[in-house]
């Protein structure tokens, strides 16, 4: 049972996909690991600790992933890097699917069974493997942190001899995973926290990190969450209602952060550039959702866009990866309890159940065919 860590090729990209504690793991469970040299550097990992923690550490990608059973990755393989993994191999990563078709029938047709952690159904058992909820609380942590960095002034208030600072006023779009750990990280900051979301249960989560709750709290608002616990998308008269509160709040705000993103759609437009010109110079808009279209009209994703009215908006790409140490330290974790479930502990190799949940729910390419049923015609 060989297992490959190849190292990310994307310049953007610091985050590994498997850390000394997970190699060290996976070695007790009787795999061979082979980390490409460099794999970890971007997230303060040399390769003498993959060594330490029995890794076999080669030069090259095609040495690492050439003859591997399983090869674990943070981003979708490349189409330079696909034909080094051998047919039948297993491929476990965020493989980012929706939008790239050609992509996905390029993993099947290699022979490639990939494995989109970010398909990982939302129950108690695949909490530890949530991929998606692990790098959001990171992304919401870190925007904050962004935001303070281009922020030009304090975000507590304090209280001087020669005056008072007032505290930022924080408005947080979005109260997921990623919303929530930005309320947090803006309250633990002293800034004024509001925020808002489409979802009746996030109202009680925003108070109870002591941030009030914004939203237009009708009959159709009462009922727009999936079983499943996502967003539903609202009605053009209710979005225009929400839209109006919005852009009144919005014109005090100094920092506004956005998350809002539905699985497999554009993100929505929350902020229009006429709020935008409505906010103070020197406020600062963090567009998380950048990368799937943006929340804010004028974000561009990789820049930092400053309007004529001095207002910036900040559309990083890969939030998560910016603190890479500790999202590939979750992220590591995420992929080796998924793919424990996937060895035979007694056999100390590979036994998948394709008729297990997890595995039927993430598995995305099989047989040289695309199977996952958000995929099919």
């Amino acid at each position: 049972m060989k297992i490959a860590v190849p190292r990310e090729i994307d310049g953007e990209e610091g985050r590994v996909a498997a850390t000394p504690d997970t190699v060290k793991r996976l070695v007790g469970l009787g795999a061979t690991v082979l980390v490409e040299a460099g794999a970890g550097l971007k997230s303060r990992i040399p390769d003498a600790d993959y060594a330490a923690a029995g890794a076999t550490v080669v030069p090259t990608a095609a040495e690492a992933v050439g003859g591997a059973d399983v090869v674990l990755k943070v981003r979708r393989p490349t189409s330079d890097e696909i034909p080094a993994i051998k047919r039948g191999a297993i491929l476990i990563g965020a493989l980012d699917p929706y939008g790239n078709n050609d992509a996905v029938k390029a993993l099947a047709d290699a022979g490639i069974t990939a494995v989109a952690m970010e398909f990982m159904p939302r129950i108690t058992r695949a909490q530890v493997m949530d991929v998606l909820s692990s790098q959001a609380n990171l992304a919401g942590y870190q925007a904050v942190l962004d935001a303070a960095g281009e922020y030009d002034r304090a975000m507590p208030m304090m209280m001087t001899a020669a005056g008072t600072v007032p505290a930022a006023r924080v408005f947080v779009m979005g109260a997921g995973v990623a919303g929530l750990q930005a309320i947090a990280t803006a309250r633990r900051l002293g800034a004024v926290v509001t925020a808002t979301d489409v979802r009746p249960a996030a109202k009680e989560q925003v108070e109870s990190l002591g941030a009030k709750f914004v939203a237009v709290e009708d009959d159709e608002f009462k009922q727009a969450e999936t079983a499943a616990g996502y967003a539903k998308p609202m009605s053009a008269e209710y979005q225009a209602k929400q839209a109006a509160l919005v852009a009144e709040h919005i014109k005090k705000q100094d920092i506004v952060i956005t998350t809002a993103l539905i699985p497999g759609r554009p993100a929505p437009r929350l902020v229009t550039a006429d709020m935008v010109a409505s906010m103070k110079p020197g406020s600062v808009l963090v567009d998380l959702a950048v990368e799937r279209g943006g929340n804010v009209e004028g974000a561009k994703a990789g820049e930092v866009v400053e309007t004529a009215g001095g207002v910036k908006i900040v559309g990083h790409r890969n939030t998560a990866g910016r603190i890479a140490a500790t999202a590939s330290q979750l992220y590591a974790k995420n992929l080796f309890a998924f793919l424990e479930t996937l060895i035979d502990k007694k056999e100390k190799s590979l036994a998948v159940n394709w008729d297990d949940e997890l595995v039927k729910a993430t598995v995305l390419t099989r047989d040289g065919a695309v199977v996952h049923p958000a995929f099919q015609s």
